[in-house]
């Protein structure tokens, strides 16, 4: 195993641009239809300020916004290595420090915020 892996958790935010239209919160995907690009990365932002201002806790916001099925492990996506997530999503965490939150990242999934843990 190499030791060039790192871990990380990731709040996921869906919208009309995303991939997958669809997710465990809202299978029909209704919500992520009519959610601009816009509004996803408002919603973030100020679901990351409540987070850095100590206000949520990172691993309960995951749990109750996240777009992606690792919500219900608040967030947590594992270790993993380079080439295993989308590139944006990958150099975003590896420039992380461990215990600091990344500012708004793109992918082809959605928005996300995401905080090395490893």
């Amino acid at each position: 195993m190499s030791s060039d892996k790192v871990r990380a958790s990731h709040i996921l935010i869906k919208h009309q641009g995303s991939r997958r239209k669809a997710s465990w919160k809202d299978p029909e995907g209704q919500v992520i239809m009519n959610t601009t690009r816009e509004s996803a990365v408002s919603q973030l932002k100020s679901l990351r300020d409540d987070i850095a201002s100590g206000k949520l806790k990172f691993d309960d916001v995951a749990a109750r916004y996240s777009d992606c099925s690792s919500a219900k492990r608040g967030g947590d996506l594992g270790p993993f290595g380079r080439g295993q997530m989308q590139k944006p999503f990958e150099e975003a965490t590896y420039a992380l420090k461990v215990g600091e939150i990344s500012d708004i990242v793109d992918t082809d999934s959605g928005v996300h915020i995401i905080m090395r843990t490893g």
